[in-house]
């Protein structure tokens, strides 16, 4: 390439101007006078869009939608792009040039990030070009593969989340592509049709069982426990999950808030205990559900239990003294302080869906799906399962 254009960005400036203007390739070069090829291999170079090789193109470059409004609520403009190449080239900062077309400095930055020549360079007119293309629709699906498909579909049946699945593919194949799929991926196949080959009603094997995303509510009103220990005095042990036997718990309610579910999670190794309540959910037969299944475990696994402030936990003080554990609340209309508990109770609706009777299930369908959900890899044990961690424990004291 002459020596014009390599000690020139001027000169390259120029070039990248008028391809993206309309001008062919052979007639820019002529323009600039340089030889023959020189321009393809510089367009090549600097990672440009493919150019028309029609008869009579003879290298014509697509500039893309050069009218498209700019502004909040649109993609960048040319015009916006321009105002980026002139920023960059006076050493603007990103906030500085965003400040300048009424876009944040992150704008910017992803902008020039994603758009930029390979060697850095920002040209407004091929990044332009390059973001048209990149926009352009319908694109290929990543989750085409029956087997892949396949896989997904087995464990979502069986109430795993997209992001497990993705966590646990990455794991199994990490040199493997092909093998592996993003949980955003998966979330666009179920609810966008015709994007993959996953079944149409597998959104209902979500937690949620919606369709699209929702914001989440308020949290519900719980009544109060002037006189009990708030979470405020749990031991810092339990906060930072150095120690186990510290657990969280709360109830499922069905249908009409007549029957529920308890349910028990210990915060370092997510091992969860199902409570079975046949009849009622008033504070006797929660405390003696809760005795029973507790009263199994050695003294060091059961340090606290933390619950939020419902009736159900009236005879709190009859649970402290059989277990000898102390029993600590959140605060009003705070049960995002049982963190651990309330995203176990959420995969737990796979099985035990709102607005339905709890009461159906018997003590070994409780005990079937405690056994599932603890030997379930999970993300925040590294992939590790929660019978495991817990048998550990148990053979580490032993």
């Amino acid at each position: 390439m002459p020596n014009g254009f390599q000690n020139s960005p001027a000169l390259r400036r120029q070039f990248f101007d008028l391809v993206c203007a309309g001008t062919p390739v052979i007639r820019a070069e002529e323009r600039l006078g340089v030889s023959r090829n020189t321009g393809w291999y510089l367009w090549r170079k600097a990672g440009a869009m493919r150019l028309l090789q029609g008869k009579g193109d003879k290298g014509l470059a697509e500039p893309g939608d050069l009218s498209r409004p700019g502004g909040r609520g649109h993609r960048l403009s040319f015009g916006e792009r321009i105002e980026i190449m002139r920023g960059r080239d006076a050493q603007l900062t990103y906030a500085e040039i965003g400040r300048q077309i009424g876009r944040t400095g992150s704008v910017i930055w992803r902008e020039v990030n994603r758009n930029a020549n390979p060697d850095g360079d920002y040209h407004a007119g091929m990044a332009h070009a390059r973001a048209t293309q990149k926009a352009k629709r319908p694109k290929g699906f990543a989750l085409d593969d029956p087997a892949l498909c396949a896989k997904v579909e087995a464990w979502m049946d069986d109430g795993w989340s997209p992001r497990l699945i993705a966590e646990v593919l990455a794991r199994d194949h990490p040199d493997d592509k092909l093998g592996r799929v993003s949980h955003e991926t998966i979330y666009k196949c179920l609810y966008v049709q015709t994007r993959g080959h996953l079944r149409a009603d597998l959104h209902r094997c979500l937690s949620t069982k919606r369709a699209t995303r929702k914001t989440r509510g308020q949290s519900e009103r719980r009544g109060k426990f002037n006189d009990a220990f708030s979470i405020r005095d749990r031991p810092a042990e339990a906060e930072d999950r150095a120690v186990p036997g510290h657990w969280e718990g709360d109830l499922i309610i069905g249908a009409n808030s007549s029957s529920a579910i308890g349910t028990l999670v210990e915060r370092t190794t997510r091992f969860t205990i199902l409570l079975h309540l046949p009849t009622d959910h008033t504070a006797e037969s929660v405390a003696s559900a809760m005795i029973a299944a507790m009263s199994e475990l050695p003294a060091h696994l059961r340090r606290t239990i933390t619950w939020d402030r419902g009736s159900e936990m009236a005879n709190w003080r009859e649970v402290k003294l059989q277990l000898q554990a102390p029993v600590y609340f959140c605060d009003p209309h705070s049960p995002w302080q049982r963190g651990t508990n309330e995203n176990t109770n959420r995969l737990l609706r796979f099985w035990f869906e709102k607005s339905t009777d709890l009461s159906v299930h018997t003590k070994a369908d409780l005990k079937r799906v405690q056994d599932k959900l603890n030997t379930r890899p999970r993300p925040t044990l590294d992939l590790n399962t929660p019978a495991d961690r817990l048998a550990a424990l148990l053979t580490q004291a032993a």
